[in-house]
């Protein structure tokens, strides 16, 4: 559970640093975490994703260029299981190893015809153990 805990304050602070837009949420094996309360705020997967979409519909027009963010524990293994989902999609992928080493980031710059393939692509990778998606 720390290491779990650990890696959701390492993403949250990465997204910081990244200065995005969007209300940071991160995900971790099926729990849903905001950055207002990382210790109590569990959200029902189904009603995050209805949520997701909506907010994906308001406010981009599709296909359009989406920017997905990832945490993983370092592990050349990991971060080949997330590069393989977006293989032949023409993205953008870049990779940085956290201070320590421990963790990498990787975010996928990647066109995307709609919401609902966003988050086919979320629930994807979130079958990669020990991911964090922002």
């Amino acid at each position: 559970m720390s290491n779990t805990l650990s890696g959701i304050k390492i993403a949250l602070y990465i997204a910081k640093l990244s200065n995005t837009q969007r209300t940071i949420t991160a995900i971790t094996n099926g729990i849903f975490v905001s950055e207002n309360n990382a210790m109590d705020a569990k959200t029902n997967p189904d009603e995050f994703y209805a949520k997701l979409k909506t907010q994906l519909a308001d406010t981009s027009m599709w296909p359009a260029a989406y920017l997905y963010k990832f945490i993983v524990p370092t592990d050349r293994a990991k971060a080949v299981q997330i590069e393989e989902i977006f293989d032949n999609m023409g993205a953008v992928i870049e990779t940085k190893a956290s201070r320590t080493g421990k963790y990498t980031s990787i975010s996928i710059n990647v066109k995307m015809k709609d919401p609902d393939a966003v988050i086919k692509k979320y629930k994807e990778v979130g079958l990669v153990e020990g991911v964090i998606s922002l």
